[in-house]
């Protein structure tokens, strides 16, 4: 059994790796406003998938790594993440048994929490987004949820993560 518990984070750590060197990806400018959420989705499949492993605690340690690697003010993407995991957390039950199109639906409302957070922030800084476009990263990620969710569940059953 410690074996299986070690590979477990050993898996979840790397993944969430894997989304912050996505989340720093250079990108063309025009598709800079579009890019996905990767670590808060990530997290959003690892909190519905293993609660008692990835909560709370985690959501912060990951924010504030976020705030660090983009930086952001720090809490900034610590408080967004935690109020998103919060959600999924309460949330979990249901969205186990949601089809991947509701999912994703539930998932575009979970980033765009994060996406309002965020921007509620930079508003306070001075230097948020005077349009609506802010919210495209919620688009993007309920678009690549499918893909991540796939991705994530193969993953976890192959090096049987519980």
């Amino acid at each position: 059994m410690v074996q299986q518990g070690a590979h477990g984070y050993w898996v979840i750590i790397s993944s969430f790796i894997v989304a912050y060197v996505l989340a720093v990806l250079p990108m063309p400018l025009w598709l800079l406003w579009a890019r996905p959420e990767w670590v808060a989705l990530v997290l959003i499949y690892w909190t519905i998938a293993l609660p008692h492993r990835v909560g709370i605690l985690t959501a912060l340690v990951l924010g504030i790594m976020l705030d660090a690697l983009e930086g952001a003010v720090l809490g900034q993407n610590a408080f967004a993440l935690v109020v998103v995991t919060l959600l999924s957390l309460t949330l979990y039950q249901r969205l186990r048994v949601f089809s991947v199109l509701q999912q994703a639906g539930t998932v575009f409302v979970l980033i765009g929490i994060n996406q309002l957070v965020c921007q509620w922030v930079q508003n306070l800084e001075g230097v948020g987004s005077p349009t609506m476009l802010f919210l495209l990263p919620a688009v993007s990620s309920a678009l690549l949820w499918p893909v991540v969710l796939r991705t994530l569940r193969r993953l976890r059953r192959h090096y049987m993560v519980n």
